[in-house]
């Protein structure tokens, strides 16, 4: 499996489902498990991006299934990079 960084800025609609149902990172997340990624870590943060997740995935093509699938539901913008171990 892949390392892979998603940088994620939530959009105007997005906030909105987190204010109603907090919970809803937490089913996304098995959807990503459900399109073959798998989440490592999560963190909400402060400054540019709203979340920095760490995933897994087996292949460049899978992680770009994931990202466009979250993108187009339009909650949130996502930056996803690879991570090269050294």
């Amino acid at each position: 499996m892949e390392t892979y960084i998603m940088l994620t800025k939530l959009t105007d609609q997005g906030r909105k489902t987190i204010k109603e149902k907090p919970k809803r990172t937490q089913e996304v997340n098995k959807e990503v498990e459900a399109m073959g990624g798998k989440v490592v870590a999560q963190y909400a943060v402060l400054g540019p991006y709203d979340f920095v997740t760490v995933l897994q995935a087996p292949n460049n093509k899978t992680i770009a299934k994931i990202s466009v699938e979250l993108g187009s539901r339009g909650t949130m913008e996502i930056m996803t990079l690879p991570v090269v171990a050294l």
